[in-house]
């Protein structure tokens, strides 16, 4: 009876092979299916412009188009523009900008923060990587991978209140102080620089860690064992071999967390006081309020963008003038 079952259903899945063969070649020899695949694969540049159309119209209207439309609200005296008023484009919604100091602080002081929190995700996620990539077996990876992502599975702001919680006067933080003895009364963690710092540590770990344990992964454990082999000590295989060898990935890391976080605003406003006061809050209080404020909020959102995009291109000119330093 059994072999009856096995032979029925080895039957049905010929038969299924047989069907979908032959609905493909239907489709195949269909005259006008024939064709668009003709018109498609006539030459290379053609299969080039077909398969690059789509992530480009996703660049560009998704990533391009509306910064393109802030650069262009940035220029001008109103917007959204009232019926019957007529619309003009300056530049005086960049000159507030740099005519009056009180906006400064907070534009260097973002930039600033933005560049510690980076350093200090890379030294606390780098030897998580490590650990990840180079001391558990590659069958159990992917699962201290999940387990990794488990907090990200939730949103921003929900995870900021799992901080503001944490760091509370009666949170857990404290409470362990208290009960091990080093504390009489909570320490204020909230709405300080540290409780912010924490917060965008904690948001942004996961972009440093995936792109450190990606060169971490790739990178052969015989160079290491070579290094030993030469007798060379454990931190000089680390500072002459594991490092420059990483530094594309640290490069990638640092990179994506420090335009990540030159643009948090939640966070801040949670997490932070009246001396932590980020440009992003800046930006939000003229669009907080009526529309001819509008165009200075979408000049300052300009540069902020650009003043980052110069930063992390003059921080990648480096790390790749060190990979080449390290690799002669």
């Amino acid at each position: 009876m059994s072999d009856d079952l096995a032979q029925r259903t080895h039957t049905g899945q010929k038969r299924k092979e047989k069907t979908d063969l032959t609905f493909w070649g239907r489709l195949s020899n269909w005259g006008p299916y024939h064709l668009m695949m003709g018109a498609v694969t006539a030459s290379p540049r053609r299969q080039f412009v077909v398969l690059a159309i789509f992530p480009l119209v996703w660049v560009l209207f998704q990533n391009l188009g509306p910064m393109l439309q802030m650069l262009r609200v940035s220029l001008t005296d109103a917007y959204p523009v009232a019926p019957g008023v007529e619309q003009h484009f300056t530049l005086e919604n960049y000159t507030r900008f740099f005519g009056d100091q009180i906006f400064w602080q907070p534009f260097f002081r973002t930039l600033v923060f933005s560049a510690v929190f980076t350093f200090c995700t890379l030294i606390i996620t780098y030897p998580v990587a490590y650990f990840l990539a180079r001391h558990v077996s590659r069958r159990n990876q992917m699962l201290f991978l999940l387990l990794l992502l488990i907090p990200f599975w939730v949103g921003e702001i929900v995870r900021t209140y799992a901080i503001m919680i944490l760091l509370g006067n009666t949170g857990a933080v404290n409470q362990l102080l208290k009960w091990l003895g080093f504390i009489d009364r909570p320490i204020p963690f909230m709405y300080t620089s540290f409780s912010m710092g924490v917060g965008i540590v904690y948001l942004t770990a996961l972009y440093m860690l995936l792109p450190l344990y990606s060169a971490l992964e790739k990178l052969p454990k015989s160079f290491n064992e070579a290094a030993a082999d030469l007798g060379a000590s454990a931190w000089t295989r680390f500072r002459r071999v594991t490092l420059p060898l990483t530094l594309e990935g640290i490069s990638s890391g640092c990179t994506l967390v420090f335009l990540i976080s030159t643009g948090f605003y939640a966070t801040p406003v949670l997490l932070g006081g009246p001396s932590t006061t980020v440009f992003a809050e800046t930006i939000a209080g003229f669009f907080h309020v009526a529309g001819d404020e509008w165009p200075t909020g979408a000049a300052f959102a300009t540069i902020m963008f650009a003043a980052a995009l110069i930063l992390t291109g003059t921080f990648q000119k480096f790390m790749n003038a060190l990979r080449k330093g390290d690799t002669k």
